[in-house]
């Protein structure tokens, strides 16, 4: 059996591996509706260093955490075993954070036996299914499995059930400087809003402008292609730098213009400014020059 099957038939029975996580159980049914393999001591289970989530909401995990000392843990924790009495978390690393924060000492936990490409692919499938992971996170997961495992973009969207064009849309966003990828972390910018940064000359400028003035993923489009252009198109930059003006200097510039019969643009700013003259002809500049030195 070749490598590509093999690789969408676990992508199909993943769910089977995390078990009945994702569903819920209902208010009517006891909290035993799902069945833990067995309870273990919660200093028993350490963190999956692999798992893609890096952020957990502190408020969130202290709600979390009152509720789990009202009602126990409903959803066992998915782990594996990397020595004799130790366990990995593969899925519900923050089922066992709140856990901590309750005070409990052991946690019901399902136990799978997977490899190390397995059990980051359950964790990226639960946290995409949930919502859990930020953009970046997002990215950061399929860009593991990517190098590390030879996976393409077409078995990654079969594997989490999103679509190939999702998925690269994703890896784009790894392209963008420290600072961006920052504010698409922390959720001051939205992946729509980053994803239109990606071609443009200074992402991290034009984040902050889009962070500062609340600008929609629309706003942001438009202001990405305006800085796309003014790269190609020197007319295109100077229009764009003549609109940012107040209609006292612009209409100045027009009465130079047409008292010179040239191009004439005005630079002002609180500390001073600079008045330039465009020519063509060496004509035009000694024209210039006769009016300069008659003055």
């Amino acid at each position: 059996m070749n490598d590509d099957s093999s690789r969408r038939r676990l992508g199909r029975g993943l769910a089977a591996l995390i078990g009945e996580m994702d569903q819920p159980v209902q208010a009517s049914e006891p909290v035993s509706a799902i069945n833990p393999d067995r309870r273990i001591p919660i200093e028993f289970v350490s963190r999956n260093p692999r798992n893609p989530r890096r952020s957990f909401d502190e408020a969130d995990l202290q709600d979390l955490a009152s509720s789990i000392r009202q009602h126990g843990i409903v959803q066992p924790v998915v782990v594996r075993t990397i020595t004799e009495g130790r366990y990995e978390i593969i899925a519900g690393e923050r089922r066992w954070r709140a856990a901590q924060l309750a005070g409990f000492t052991d946690i019901p936990v399902i136990v799978r036996n997977v490899d190390d490409r397995t059990a980051l692919e359950i964790a990226i499938v639960e946290n995409v299914q949930r919502s859990d992971l930020n953009p970046l996170e997002e990215a950061l997961g399929y860009d593991q499995l990517i190098a590390e495992h030879g996976y393409t973009q077409n078995d990654l969207g079969e594997i989490i059930g999103k679509s190939r064009s999702h998925v690269a849309n994703s890896l784009r966003l790894l392209k963008l400087p420290e600072p961006v990828r920052d504010m698409l972390s922390s959720g001051t910018l939205s992946a729509g809003h980053a994803r239109a940064l990606i071609p443009t000359s200074d992402p991290v400028a034009l984040a902050r402008s889009i962070v500062s003035k609340g600008l929609s993923v629309r706003d942001a489009e438009r202001l990405a292609q305006n800085d796309i252009r003014a790269q190609t198109d020197p007319d295109f930059k100077r229009t764009s730098r003549r609109d940012e003006k107040d209609a006292d200097t612009m209409a100045l510039e027009r009465t130079l213009s047409d008292s010179l019969g040239l191009e004439v643009t005005v630079n002002h700013k609180a500390t001073g400014g600079q008045l330039r003259i465009s020519y063509k002809t060496l004509d035009q500049l000694e024209e210039i020059c006769r009016l300069l030195e008659r003055r």
